[in-house]
């Protein structure tokens, strides 16, 4: 396995846009690793107050990359997309797995965005800005890594605490 020092340092001389690609690849990756080999129980289960769970996280993650990507830069109108799975009754829908959802199931719909998202990513510069917007396509890169970043030290913990996995 590639160490995270060796993948990240990489590109240190490289483009900016290459490296806002590799680190977000790179903790997209972490969040599935973390996730892989647990028992659907586990992914559903959580050890916190809060309700955090592995499965959730992911879950999530793809309505992060949902919004930020195919929303916001690519402007696909919402008729073209999935139906977020919040509700104003249930706004927090998006971080659990519901009972007729596996964790292979997020995951794949996980992997499946971040695949639309390099694609949209793709055909713009980071200056890029959608008509009438102030968000440029480097925000949402940005934006995009803070969330993933956060949720892999999440899920990180809770990988620990269900069976005491620990490192990458």
């Amino acid at each position: 396995m590639t160490r995270p020092s060796e993948i990240l340092g990489s590109v240190v001389a490289a483009s900016e846009r290459e490296q806002l690609e590799t680190f977000l690849d790179y903790l997209r990756d972490a969040v599935v690793r973390k996730a892989r080999g647990v028992s659907e129980e586990d992914a559903r289960r959580s050890p916190v107050p809060t309700g955090t769970n592995l499965g959730g996280l992911i879950k999530h993650l793809r309505w992060v990359e949902l919004g930020g990507f195919a929303e916001q830069i690519g402007q696909i109108p919402a008729a073209e997309l999935p139906t977020p799975p919040w509700t104003d009754a249930d706004p927090e829908a998006d971080l659990r797995l519901e009972p007729n959802e596996t964790l292979d199931d997020v995951i794949g719909a996980y992997q499946a965005e971040c695949d639309r998202s390099r694609e949209i990513a793709a055909q713009h510069s980071l200056d890029y800005a959608p008509r009438g917007r102030e968000l440029t396509l480097r925000w949402v890169y940005l934006h995009v890594i803070l969330e993933t970043g956060r949720h892999a030290g999440h899920a990180d913990i809770l990988r620990e605490m269900i069976d005491g996995s620990v490192g990458d």
